[in-house]
């Protein structure tokens, strides 16, 4: 399965202050790691980022490019991209996009049980929402999620009763 190099990061949400400064919903672990990037793609275009920080779980973005709040205004909506060349991830690390759609196997048959339909982020840890005859929500946790092979293209779990 081919990577995509852009990933979505976020999402313009409105403009902040007068200087053309934009607020990011952040889509990725945090808003201190989309602060981080000194270049976001927006449109297929890429901005350099002047200055970036966090306030209240969003990000407060200047572009290069952007001088003003009437410029800023015209990014409002628009989604925000990050280069996945410009991220070192460290061991066992991966992104969301390159898991979802993998097939989930159970570790113990070996067989396939779904697919990996989508990640729900809540408090206590991630849920991964396999696809199938039933639907299953299995916690991302090390007891059940098992193995995350990128490079395969697998997920393994141990599954328990009730999963």
């Amino acid at each position: 399965m081919e990577k995509k190099r852009y990933l979505e990061a976020g999402k313009i949400t409105n403009t902040h202050g007068v200087r053309g400064e934009v607020k990011i919903e952040p889509w990725c672990d945090s808003a201190r790691f989309l602060a981080g990037f000194e270049r976001l793609y927006i449109d297929n275009s890429e901005h350099k980022v002047s200055s970036a920080y966090v306030h209240k779980n969003s990000v407060i973005a200047l572009f290069d490019d952007v001088s003003d709040v009437n410029a800023a205004m015209r990014l409002k909506g628009s989604v925000v991209y990050i280069d996945r060349e410009d991220v070192k991830l460290d061991e066992g690390e991966y992104f969301i996009a390159d898991i979802i759609g993998l097939p989930v196997i159970d570790e113990e048959s070996g067989e396939k049980i779904g697919d990996l339909k989508d990640v729900l982020e809540y408090p206590a840890s991630r849920i991964y929402v396999v696809s199938g005859e039933p639907e299953r929500l299995i916690p991302a946790v090390p007891e059940f999620i098992r193995k995350v092979d990128t490079e395969n293209g697998e997920i393994y779990v141990r599954l328990i009763e009730g999963l």
